[in-house]
């Protein structure tokens, strides 16, 4: 086993135990507004869930934690298979032991942050199951220290998962296209540590080049190779589009059910900007600082491509794999509009 699991899940939780976790309000109307939220989604995307009615689940940062490992640990597996046929003994006892530690301590940060999440991987192969989450700490360590109303607030993160629980299983094919994309990246990837080392090599060769990189997708993309990075500039638009799509019905879904969604998005918006030297300079090796402006750019394109074509314009996105946008076309909607005849 190249990762100890149990190791990295006792590391998280003793991170996310360094953090305040205030005690949560129970919003009983929530779950009985959840059918309102999903009309209101299907009315601004046309899209609904081919997965029954809706659910969601207030938890804990230990119960995060748990549920995101078993994730990383079933997509991961077939990597780590390969990379254990090339480390000894004695190299897998000290790899598994530092790595669990790595991923303890970045999933243990994590949960700290994260309000909501729409979790496609649980059941992992059973294409019917899914569940979102509200970390409830987080939650109420917002809504004390800035003043929110728990009901709206709360509406107002479950939109935005809902609204990517309605593009993955409302959109037939967008689960297994994206399952797949996440499967290739990591078929790519070359379990040689002279490998990487000689990616490394080239990066401190290309000072410039690997800062763009960084910038662009975290460290990951600085040591990948061309191909790689062409299937993670793929999964990118993916990504970018997916989530620049949930921030705009975000905005336009809340309209009648949460009057305080611009104060909410102004609040938080500066608070992500108010980070700390060293949480930037994290969020930018992690990839998250790259995560968060191909969101802001996901945003943009779909105000371009509205801009040009009318306002679900977006929709021609779902027809089928060949007509999501690129990275490239994310940042240059014109290039996108014209391919696909807008």
């Amino acid at each position: 086993m190249l990762i100890d699991w149990p190791l990295a899940e006792r590391v998280a939780n003793a991170v996310a135990a360094r953090a305040p976790q205030p005690a949560v309000t129970e919003v009983p109307a929530l779950a009985a507004s959840l059918p309102e939220i999903e009309d209101r989604i299907e009315a601004t995307t046309g899209l609904r869930s081919r997965s029954g009615p809706a659910s969601f689940a207030v938890v804990d940062r230990s119960a995060w934690i748990s549920a995101n490992l078993a994730g990383f640990r079933h997509l991961l597996a077939p990597l780590l298979e390969r990379a254990e046929s090339t480390i000894g003994r004695l190299g897998r006892q000290i790899t598994s032991r530092v790595t669990a530690v790595e991923v303890g301590g970045l999933i243990g940060w994590m949960s700290g942050r994260v309000l909501g999440q729409y979790d496609l991987l649980v059941g992992h192969d059973d294409p019917a199951s899914d569940a979102v989450y509200l970390v409830g700490p987080n939650i109420a360590g917002l809504e004390r220290r800035f003043g929110f109303d728990p009901a709206p607030f709360r509406t107002w993160v479950l939109i935005h998962e809902l609204t990517h629980r309605a593009q993955f299983t409302g959109v037939p094919w967008m689960r297994a296209h994206f399952t797949d994309l996440v499967a290739r990246t990591l078929s790519l990837a070359d379990t040689d540590p002279r490998a990487m080392l000689a990616a490394a090599v080239a990066a401190v060769r290309d000072p410039a080049g690997s800062r763009q990189r960084l910038r662009e997708y975290g460290l990951a993309g600085v040591v990948a190779s061309d191909q790689q990075r062409a299937v993670i500039n793929e999964v990118a638009g993916l990504m970018s589009l997916l989530e620049g799509h949930g921030d705009v019905v975000m905005t336009r879904a809340a309209g009648p059910l949460v009057a305080d969604a611009p104060r909410f998005e102004r609040i938080l918006q500066a608070r992500r900007r108010r980070g700390t030297p060293i949480t930037r300079a994290v969020q930018q090796l992690l990839g998250i600082e790259a995560k968060l402006n191909q969101y802001a750019a996901g945003e943009r394109f779909i105000a371009a491509i509205e801009a040009a074509a009318g306002e679900r314009a977006v929709d021609r996105c779902w027809a089928s794999p060949d007509q999501l946008p690129s990275m490239d076309e994310i940042r240059d909607p014109q290039r996108w509009l014209a391919r696909t005849g807008g």
